[in-house]
């Protein structure tokens, strides 16, 4: 792609994936020739819209490279924001190009479709002159830190579900139960898993006073709007078996307050507790990338925060994400799926039947010191670090909290390391740097901050 003549700053490179090219220094060398004034608006829901200023180049020698620009902007602000609603103001030709993406049939109709169920309405792009754009309009709210009681926390994860019994705030109990939920059509799978796992909290309880669960997805009302932990479940069985899941379950443990958020949210979360600080994006790496955020004041923003299916990488030879058909996007560079892409590079074989028990094989290279599983970790680290630098675009931090099970052990040291070593060599004007909890917390620390969701009287 011509575009990437833009003499890229790419000092650092994974080791096992040289042809990557960090969107981070593509928008940073775009930006640096764009003179063209652009805004782009995205509305969601409760007439919040979200506002980002930008320019275009504007040149015909350039025409491709602010292409790729305004493609790859706002596919990042949508799975940022979410929303239903583009305006393009101030260049007609990038909003006829983004409206053309954005239908049926074409480049981004994926990403037109998930939006369309997650907000029950149809998609818009629109064209305005750059002096009609509109007004930001951002709605936070507070989320979770109630510790008294009993309570129940859930993580949903999409290898493994976690669940946590705490009392007045300290975890009495704890336990990882692997399961398949990504892969199993029957809703009744996932109800039993779940039913189970708030049983068994229970019964290390006096009582239960409230219920709180991290999960993949989209949560609106405690209903998933949307959801990989469901992918398989038939669309006749959604709305009587899915949509009502985590209702029905509590229900059978009682009538107790139920709360249900996105498993990036509460990692976020996670993170404001254990830090005592706020501006926090907490990443954790697990079946997915899931990625939440705390505002400055300490509230959470109603964004989608997919991280996982925002574009991070700008190699034309990217991976595909099988579930959108993108390429270069999070989580396959976040999470078990990018362990699983470098370990062959490295020189190493996988055996396991899935995903989970091949990342436990890299896991077990790691511990024994094998230098082609620290390859591996090393690579994923030079990723994060880029992808930091690009998230610290769109999102106020001071601390970025790392979790999942791609952090466990030695590996998860090691991308710490690497991170933060690249950070301050390429990007030392970013002043914090990516931390990691306890081991025992990276791996339960989003089902003890889950159980802090509901507001117990």
């Amino acid at each position: 792609m011509e575009f990437l003549n833009l003499e890229l700053p790419v000092a650092h490179l994974p080791e096992l994936d040289k042809s990557f090219v960090p969107l981070e220094a593509f928008f940073a060398a775009h930006q640096k020739l764009a003179k063209k004034p652009v805004c782009v608006a995205v509305e969601r829901s409760r007439g919040q819209i979200g506002v980002w200023e930008t320019a275009l180049i504007g040149t015909p020698e350039y025409a491709e490279a602010d292409a790729y620009y305004m493609d790859r902007l706002v596919k990042f602000l949508l799975w940022s924001w979410g929303g239903f609603k583009v305006s393009i103001c101030g260049d007609e030709q990038a909003a006829a190009r983004i409206a053309a993406a954005y239908s049926a049939g074409g480049s981004r109709a994926f990403d037109k479709e998930f939006m369309e169920k997650v907000y029950e309405r149809p998609f818009e792009v629109e064209s305005l002159p750059y002096d009609k754009k509109p007004a930001a309009h951002q709605v936070s709210e507070a989320l979770g830190r109630h510790t008294n009681g009993c309570r129940i926390g859930f993580d949903a994860g999409g290898s493994d579900r976690k669940v946590s019994a705490v009392i007045d705030g300290e975890c009495v109990y704890s336990e990882e139960v692997v399961w398949f939920p990504k892969t199993n059509a029957d809703p009744d799978y996932h109800y039993n898993g779940i039913l189970e796992a708030f049983r068994t909290a229970a019964s290390k309880m006096p009582r239960v006073d409230g219920i709180g669960v991290s999960s993949a997805g989209v949560y609106i009302d405690n209903k998933p709007m949307v959801a990989s932990l469901f992918l398989k479940v038939p669309a006749e069985l959604y709305d009587s078996k899915v949509k009502n899941i985590y209702m029905r379950a509590a229900a059978a443990i009682g009538d107790v307050p139920l709360v249900v958020a996105n498993d990036g949210d509460v990692t976020a979360l996670a993170g404001a507790m254990g830090l005592g600080d706020n501006a926090v994006l907490g990443i954790a790496m697990g079946t997915s990338e899931a990625a939440g955020y705390v505002d400055p004041a300490g509230n959470i923003t109603g964004w989608l925060n997919e991280l996982a299916f925002a574009p991070v990488d700008g190699a034309p030879d990217a991976m595909e994400d099988e579930w959108s058909g993108d390429i270069g996007c999070g989580v396959k560079y976040f999470s078990q799926d990018g362990v699983i892409k470098l370990a062959p590079r490295a020189g190493i074989t996988l055996n396991g039947d899935s995903p989970a028990e091949k990342l436990k094989e890299v896991q077990a290279l790691m511990a024994q010191e094998d230098d082609r599983a620290a390859a591996v970790y090393r690579s994923i680290g030079v990723y994060l670090a880029h992808t930091l630098a690009l998230y610290a675009r769109f999102y106020s931090i001071r601390h970025v909290l790392m979790l999942g099970r791609v952090m466990s052990g030695k590996g998860g040291d090691i991308i710490l390391e690497t991170a933060c070593s690249v950070l301050s060599e390429a990007y030392p004007d970013i002043p914090w740097r990516p931390e990691a909890p306890d081991e025992k917390t990276r791996r339960v620390g989003q089902s003890v901050a889950a159980a802090t969701l509901p507001e117990v009287k």
